[in-house]
């Protein structure tokens, strides 16, 4: 593990992301442009969540160049000595900008409905984000109208945008290529309200531009990768590494997640007949506390500063849920049964948490 006393003691090799998906049928996944081509990493959520910012210069500032690459080519993805492979698409850089950044890009334009004031009683929203970005007291009051002509304007120039960036790569490669623009869900709607206006009128924009609109497995019935990369270990956090989600802040954490995976394991080897018993049963609960130990958005909530107090209760509250189901499995182990009070709490934690109903068949096949 990268932290805590055994740090860098126990090694292992791990499987590349497309050995996963390929054991499990799937044939594709998306990538972060630099993490292929290299270059500076675009930094995704610093205007949603500014104290991202501090990690930038923690770890790699820029990517090698990889020549021959290019964000609007797919490749299939290897890893020297894996087993299985699959296919890569890649996030485009470009279009991504205007609509992920609030600074750069299409949400923070000053018709735009304005996210974080609301008036209060009743949390209706009533302002437009207004020439002045920081100061909330200066909003001017949202027009819908405007603000709709506004994502019109915006479609137009985001198609055309995308159009150039595949007649450019036409030209420089002489193969048709894809754009693939990535938007979480709730960007769209949420953080910025215009969002599913914006897209109602992005495709027949598209289609004025001549540019077609295809899922990614239509597009690799018709253009199979004919490349294959390895692809190095990466993220779509700041700096692309880990650095989000592996800090100061949050090396606590995996110190107690790397532990309780040894003595979880440990404890599953230790009893290879638990399947069909009460061990069996409390083991799987403690592999669903784990689990829930082991989501990502912990750590990213407590280095954003999003919701820092929520997460980390809920990380400590799942570890103290799981180091005590561990203590009941070794109370099944000694006295051969429960007590009323571990009857009580077991029960409470298959209702409250009964996520992967068949983790049973992951644990003992």
């Amino acid at each position: 593990p990268p932290v805590g006393p055994h740090r860098q003691q126990r090694r292992a090799l791990r499987r590349g992301t497309e050995e996963f998906l390929a054991e499990c049928g799937l044939e594709f996944f998306f990538a972060d442009s630099q993490t292929v081509v290299g270059g500076r990493p675009l930094p995704p959520y610093d205007d949603y969540f500014p104290q991202l910012a501090a990690l930038r210069e923690a770890g790699r500032v820029e990517w090698p160049i990889r020549p021959g690459t290019s964000p609007y080519a797919i490749y299939r993805v290897s890893s020297r000595g894996g087993r299985g492979e699959a296919t890569m698409f890649i996030r485009d850089p470009e279009s991504a900008l205007q609509v992920w950044s609030r600074e750069n890009g299409y949400p923070g334009d000053p018709w735009y409905l304005e996210f974080h004031k609301k008036h209060l009683p009743g949390g209706l929203t009533l302002w437009r984000v207004s020439e002045d970005k920081s100061d909330l007291g200066a909003k001017a009051v949202y027009v819908p109208e405007q603000a709709q002509e506004r994502a019109r304007e915006h479609a137009r120039h985001f198609a055309a945008t995308v159009a150039g960036v595949l007649r450019r790569h036409q030209a420089q490669g002489g193969a048709p290529g894809v754009v693939c623009a990535l938007y979480d869900a709730e960007l769209l709607g949420h953080w910025w309200y215009e969002g599913p206006q914006w897209l109602s009128f992005l495709y027949p924009e598209l289609a004025r531009q001549q540019v077609e609109t295809v899922t990614c497995s239509a597009y690799l019935d018709h253009h199979p990768a004919v490349k294959t990369l390895t692809l190095p270990e990466g993220s779509w956090g700041e700096g692309s590494d880990h650095r989000t989600w592996l800090n100061d802040d949050t090396a606590w954490t995996w110190e107690r997640l790397y532990d309780s995976e040894v003595e979880f394991w440990t404890l599953v080897h230790d009893n290879p007949q638990a399947a069909q018993g009460l061990v069996g049963r409390v083991l799987c609960q403690a592999a669903r506390e784990l689990l829930l130990m082991q989501a990502s958005d912990w750590q990213f909530l407590i280095t954003s500063w999003a919701a820092r107090d929520y997460a980390e209760q809920r990380f400590i509250a799942h570890y103290a849920d799981f180091k005590r189901l561990l203590e009941v499995v070794q109370h099944v182990r000694t006295r051969g049964e429960l007590e009323q009070d571990d009857w009580i709490y077991l029960a409470s934690k298959e209702q409250q948490d009964f996520l992967f109903p068949t983790v049973e068949r992951a644990l003992f096949a």
